[in-house]
């Protein structure tokens, strides 16, 4: 059906191709003019181009004549001249959408042409790789032809200090990780004074690797946090708690779901251990998270599959890549959890600074476009999310690799004994192997094996990007045989040696299909590069987890009926489109998954963008004074409605707890009257409340000059908007944490969750204006050499630490002792002497 329908209107991918091949059309056509031109003619053109595009001319205007210089520019210092496939990538990585291009086509060069043109608006150019070490070797590559044609290029590193950040951001051309860029974005709405922001406006990113950066990482959201106050000492406790349990007597685990569920009699157990009567008491809410972590911890974490642990820390191994990430860390406890079962020093939990996921991040940008080898499978999830379509490109040579259905075994055992005899066969003959596993256990189990066989052999480790490169780079040698897990290396070319060809190239030999098929073609696609002969197959058994998980009965059943042996393989394109087929299953649930998880953090997105517009308006703001007087009006019309409501009659207005409320905001001790008060009518009343609010703040700027006036104005909106979006961000976490629960009294809890984050975000609205209010006029100024941003973030962590600002003296804000008779200042309306002081 669906290809009678294809046939009937065409298929999308082609007609889109046919358009840009016609632009390519135009860019070919201009070749011969431009290679007329002396360097000099050819670069000139940089100024032109910017010259037009301020004039009015559109970027599309002018794509044939920019994508014809990059051509030719390209061929002279490079030594490469673009396919016109590699031009069709570059048109539509310019049209904000994803190129999917297989291994080898060159998707580096591809992204110069996309990048030259859109540089040429002056708004910058994000180009955003998955390491540091691709950043650094393809802004040194691709950097000598953006500098030759005039264009100044920049890197982002974790190590870099704030000047060097600034100035790489303020480039024509930006490289840097997706971790480096969404990290500086929070950085910069912490800050104090603009002048210590390093990004500008998010104008245009190119995504390499897309699906691993915008999909796989865009699980995990960013965080910068603070250390925490909270005590590790119940993790220790729960972990010796936990260690006796026994699955299925004590608790079962859900493979699918990855999940696990205590049983009574583990929950009995737990409580005569730690001498408690109920787990699941009010009064014990943080052990029994403590403990649902600790349980997490022991049942489904596994040691050198999903961590390792390394000098003592608990390193988290990224379950897509099989990369080591230093400086990730599990949140709300899972990680202490761990750290206390593998007996490591547990780190104490951090409060969140400030948090944003990949989603919305890379959805902040005015344009957004991405190139990898496999992205077509999750082309939903990149229309849904991202608004991103993907576009196949053709290759620049068919492709020859030749890919054989799978093999399957009844044990791993068995599996695992074809594979070496395999990779024997293949080496000896000279044909180089590369092997894909699925775990760091799964790999150094098969070196064991071929270490036993004599076979010599190279494992991925991914301690260090560099190593990592130079393996994979000879995967293709001669009688070569490489292990990597998950396919790391990415980004890296495998260059066959010599006869290698005429032997039939490289072999890719996959030991478990993964959950997602995208991850299984990442593999197949190393080789048969650019027309080169290759060949791949998947070598699998009942055990593993796919098969185990989804749908290996049926074909158990048929092995049994054929009396086949533990070591008779059933290989047959059947068996491989069911594995498929439940892939297909399992990433469309997954997805589902990561979609409901955004529509959550969609709300608390839009409270950020609030938050964050306006503290920028606070930075850039020259005088605030109308700002925070519009506060006190605010909070003036509020107490007036409390307390001196027009609906009531004047003598049942509450004048003394109307005075109570203005001293204890804005109104200085003594200046009210309240027998004044009371013979005035309520727009006399609101006047006077008014006036006195305004020659109280005039009074104050003049006590402190107008300059700090305009300066601690400034201060301490930013300091109270971070503080309640701090403690905003935590209560957030709560709601959600517990949210869930709702369904059980029949209602949605995405929309309770809505409900109750409005209300919250309103109330902590109203709560910065009252204490912004409050602290102008109750705060003194001092000076302090150490700016308020280190002292915020000095403590502060990322997964790449934190950044120094320059330093710079700048005002610090202190409340006033309080008075015996002054307000007391936990809001109680009572004077302190009545109140918290009455003890002192």
């Amino acid at each position: 059906m669906f290809g009678f329908l294809k046939s009937l209107i065409g298929d999308n991918n082609e007609k889109e191709i046919k358009r840009m091949r016609g632009i390519v059309e135009k860019i070919n056509a201009l070749e011969p003019e431009y290679r007329k031109m002396s360097d000099g003619t050819l670069c000139g053109n940089t100024s032109k181009f910017k010259e037009r595009i301020a004039n009015g001319e559109t970027l599309d205007s002018i794509l044939p004549e920019t994508f014809a210089v990059v051509r030719e520019a390209s061929r002279r210092t490079l030594g490469m001249r673009h396919f016109d496939v590699q031009l069709i990538g570059g048109v539509c990585l310019h049209e904000g959408k994803i190129a999917e291009m297989k291994t080898g086509e060159g998707k580096t060069l591809v992204a110069t042409a996309p990048v030259y043109l859109n540089a040429l608006s002056q708004k910058g150019v994000h180009m955003i790789t998955v390491n540091d070490y691709l950043a650094k070797r393809d802004s040194e590559w691709m950097g000598k032809l953006y500098r030759t044609l005039g264009l100044s290029v920049g890197l982002i590193t974790h190590d870099m200090d704030f000047a060097e950040r600034k100035f790489a951001y303020n480039c024509d051309v930006t490289f840097g990780t997706n971790n480096e860029f969404g990290f500086d974005y929070l950085r910069d709405n912490m800050v104090i004074y603009k002048d210590q922001m390093v990004q500008r406006d998010l104008n245009y990113a190119i995504v390499d690797e897309v699906d691993s950066i915008l999909i796989d990482e865009a699980r995990t959201p960013l965080i910068i946090s603070g250390p925490g106050s909270k005590s590790t000492n119940m993790y220790s406790i729960m972990a010796k708690a936990v260690a006796p349990l026994k699955e299925e007597e004590d608790y079962t685990i859900n493979e699918k779901e990855k999940t696990v569920s205590p049983s009574e009699g583990a929950v009995a157990k737990v409580e005569k251990a730690l001498n408690i009567k109920n787990l699941y008491d009010t009064a014990n809410i943080e052990m029994s998270h403590c403990f649902t972590q600790a349980l997490r911890a022991k049942a489904l974490m596994k040691r050198d599959r999903d961590y390792v642990v390394r000098d003592g820390e608990i390193v988290i191994v990224d379950e897509f890549t099989g990369r080591l990430m230093f400086g990730r860390r599990y949140s709300d406890g899972l990680h202490q959890a761990i750290e206390a079962k593998e007996n490591v020093k547990i780190q104490r939990e951090s409060q969140t600074l400030a948090t944003i996921t990949f989603q919305n991040y890379f959805r902040m940008y005015g344009k957004l476009a991405g190139m990898t080898g496999t992205a077509k499978t999750e082309e939903d999830e990149f229309l849904k999310i991202y608004k991103l379509p993907v576009i196949v490109v053709p290759t620049n040579k068919p492709i020859q690799r030749m890919d054989y259905p799978d093999v399957i075994y009844k044990t791993k055992r068995a599996k695992f004994k074809a594979v070496v005899k395999a990779i024997k066969e293949y080496h000896t003959k000279g044909q180089p192997v590369l092997v894909g596993t699925t775990s760091i256990v799964q790999s150094e189990e098969l070196s064991a094996l071929l270490k036993k066989n004599h076979i010599p052999h190279n494992v991925l480790n991914a301690k260090y990007h560099e190593k990592e490169a130079q393996i994979i780079a000879g995967a293709g040698q001669t009688g070569a045989v490489t292990i990597a897990t998950n396919m790391a290396g990415r980004g890296t070319d495998i260059t066959l040696g010599d006869g290698v060809k005429e032997n039939g190239g490289l072999h890719i030999m996959g030991t478990e299909r993964h959950e997602s098929r995208r991850i299984d073609n990442q593999l197949r696609g190393r080789a048969g590069r650019q027309g080169d002969p290759g060949s791949s197959r998947f070598y699998l058994s009942l055990e593993d987890d796919l098969m185990r998980l989804f749908g290996s009965d049926n074909i158990a059943n048929i092995m049994d009926k054929l009396g086949m042996g533990e070591d008779d393989p059933i290989e047959h394109k059947l068996v491989t489109r069911s594995i498929e087929q439940a892939q297909k299953k399992v990433e469309a649930r997954n997805f589902d998954i990561r979609k409901h998880v955004l529509e959550y953090d969609d709300v608390m997105n839009q409270q950020r963008e609030v938050i964050y517009s306006q503290r920028r308006k606070v930075l850039v703001g020259d005088n605030l004074k109308d700002n925070i007087l519009d506060m006190i009006y605010e909070i003036i019309n509020h107490q007036m409605d409390t307390y001196a409501n027009e609906k009531v009659y004047p003598e049942e207005w509450n004048i003394e707890e109307l005075i109570e409320e203005a001293e204890r905001v804005y109104a200085p001790q003594g200046k009210l009257v309240k027998s004044e008060l009371e013979n005035m009518s309520r727009d006399e009343l609101k006047d006077a409340l008014y006036k006195l609010a305004d020659d109280t703040y005039a009074s104050r700027e003049q006590m402190f000059g107008k300059e700090n006036m305009r300066e601690l104005e400034k201060i301490v909106m930013l300091k109270v908007v971070d503080n309640k979006w701090m403690e905003h961000l935590d209560e957030m976490d709560m709601l959600r944490e517990g949210i869930g629960l709702r369904a059980y009294g029949q209602k949605n809890p995405l929309v309770e969750y809505k409900i109750e984050a409005y209300d919250m975000f309103q109330a902590m609205i109203n709560s910065i204006q009252e204490d912004i209010a409050k602290l102008m006029y109750r705060v003194n100024i001092v000076r302090e050499e150490q700016p308020p941003l280190e002292d915020r973030l000095k403590n502060a962590t990322t997964s790449h630490g934190t950044d120094e600002p320059e330093k710079k003296q700048k005002p610090i804000v202190k409340e006033k002792t309080v008075g015996r008779n002054d307000p007391c200042p936990c809001g109680s309306g009572k004077k302190y002497k009545n109140c918290c002081g009455r003890n002192k």
